[in-house]
């Protein structure tokens, strides 16, 4: 069985989430996900994140914590490990470079909108702890 160690953003803003619809052209079209992408040879999972991020979405993050891992499988013999971090932004100009579409979510919201089966268990550990990771989340002026 092979492990693919895939990162996701769990990028906070003013009190919401931000989740990301995916495009025509990727995987799991029209689903919704938390930005990222694979771990390339010698990277760590931060820069992995950290890149894909401007790859992806144009933006800068910082990195807050770690959230519990996932591992999914949406193929026979391939399981995904994503590896959930929360972040806070460092630029604001988005320019979706990949996804279709982007959204930020409420506590009320985050079942609001269509997630990726591997999201979904990050999704239910951000609920639990909302008020926690809001509060860990604000970015220092």
């Amino acid at each position: 069985m092979k492990t693919i160690p895939v990162t996701c953003a769990i990028i906070f803003h003013r009190g919401k989430v931000l989740a990301a619809k995916r495009s025509e052209s990727m995987d799991l079209p029209g689903k919704w996900e938390f930005p990222g992408g694979k771990i390339e040879g010698g990277e760590s999972p931060e820069e992995c994140l950290i890149r894909e991020i401007q790859e992806e979405l144009a933006v800068r993050i910082k990195i807050i914590q770690a959230l519990s891992p996932v591992e999914f499988s949406y193929t026979p013999g391939k399981i995904i490990r994503l590896i959930p971090f929360t972040a806070t932004l460092e630029s604001f100009d988005f320019h979706l470079l990949e996804h279709e579409k982007i959204v930020w979510l409420g506590e009320n919201d985050l079942f609001s909108v269509d997630w990726a089966a591997a999201d979904l268990p990050i999704v239910h550990e951000i609920q639990q702890k909302w008020v926690k990771l809001v509060e860990q989340n604000k970015p220092i002026d």
